[in-house]
């Protein structure tokens, strides 16, 4: 049997790129804790499209709902969250975001997909659910 080159087992995704994406999902949860669309904006390309069920009706389109559901409905205090990277390559990632209390008091499981583009990390699509 023959030896592969060590090249060949080498790591694709340094471990700061993890981190990398976990504080770009951060920065949504904080926003959505502080009820800033501004911070809440700083994670999103501005592109971002989001999708899912509220209260039984498909929401979709343009991130731009979400910052309106923020206008609408405020900050988020007792918001937790569990940020988990299901996976990652060097130019794209999925996070799940296990969420509860959010401004409605509702629960979520979030999943952003984010694309690394010119060195920077954003969300560039949202999928989630919501419970109850």
């Amino acid at each position: 049997m023959r030896e592969h080159p060590m090249t060949q087992n080498s790591k694709s995704v340094p471990t700061r790129e993890y981190h990398a994406v976990v504080a770009v999902a951060q920065k949504y949860v904080d926003g959505l804790r502080i009820g800033s669309i501004e911070a809440i904006a700083q994670a999103f390309h501005h592109d971002a499209v989001m999708y899912g069920f509220t209260h039984g009706e498909l929401l979709g389109g343009p991130v731009a709902n979400l910052f309106d559901f923020v206008q609408k409905n405020g900050k988020a205090p007792e918001i937790a969250a569990q940020l988990d990277v299901l996976a990652i390559t060097p130019t794209t990632a999925v996070i799940r975001v296990d969420m509860e209390k959010d401004a409605i008091g509702a629960d979520y499981n979030d999943y952003l997909t984010l694309i690394k583009i010119g060195g920077d990390w954003k969300v560039i699509a949202k999928v989630y659910h919501q419970f109850g």
